[in-house]
């Protein structure tokens, strides 16, 4: 009898014991679930499933394709700055755009190829070319050929000048084209967009209000 018991006391051990060494043998694969929607239950996809990038509209890709385009001339338009004024407080605004508007432009070309979509809005067969002399529409508040040409003429405080009130322009060009996504419907509703359009509506909305003052603040000086 006690070896029976001690036999029936024993056997569990055993059971127990062999998943444990068996996970241990063979790694558990990761479970993917998918949640129910409301109500409902969730659900277990096979180890195979892949993730997929959500819909979107082809108003976000041209939104994307547009605001490279944009951004391209205001990069190009800072890019003067350091050989045309001596102004410091516009030399770190100048920076400061072409820093973050060329951060921008690599994130909005890794999400069009990402999706195999072209980062350029150029006619087909038509080659790219310079935004100052784009052949094609221009986006919201860019300049023109003839104002980019009548700013890399000027110098000093006349440059001041022209870059800030042509800067407001441009910026304010990029609320309208934010604006216009938001707009259309069944845009803007991929993630990624709706947090780098939000982000730019904000920041260059306050990149505006910080160029006005220094044109305040430069009339007021040479009133005095």
């Amino acid at each position: 009898m006690l070896c029976g018991t001690l036999l029936a006391v024993s056997a569990p051990t055993g059971l127990f014991s062999s998943p444990v060494r068996a996970q241990q043998n063979h790694p558990a694969t990761p479970v993917v679930v998918q949640p129910g929607a409301p109500g409902k239950p969730s659900r277990t996809l096979p180890p195979s499933t892949k993730a997929t990038l959500p819909p979107r509209s082809q108003a976000d890709v041209e939104f994307m394709q547009g605001m490279i385009m944009h951004h391209s001339q205001a990069v190009e338009m800072t890019a003067l700055i350091p050989s045309h004024t001596e102004n410091g407080d516009l030399r770190s605004l100048g920076a400061r755009i072409s820093s973050s508007q060329s951060d921008e432009i690599k994130f909005m070309q890794r999400w069009l190829a990402a999706r195999g979509e072209s980062v350029s809005m150029a006619t087909p067969g038509m080659p790219d070319m310079d935004m100052s002399r784009q052949p094609m529409e221009l986006m919201p508040g860019m300049l023109t050929p003839e104002q980019m040409k009548v700013l890399r003429k000027a110098k000093g405080a006349e440059f001041d000048h022209l870059f800030l009130t042509s800067m407001i322009q441009h910026h304010n060009g990029a609320l309208t084209m934010v604006k216009d996504l938001f707009d259309t419907a069944g845009a803007g509703q991929d993630a990624e967009i709706f947090d780098f359009a939000t982000d730019a509506d904000n920041t260059q909305s306050a990149e505006i209000r910080i160029m006005q003052s220094m044109l305040e603040k430069k009339s007021s000086g040479e009133k005095r």
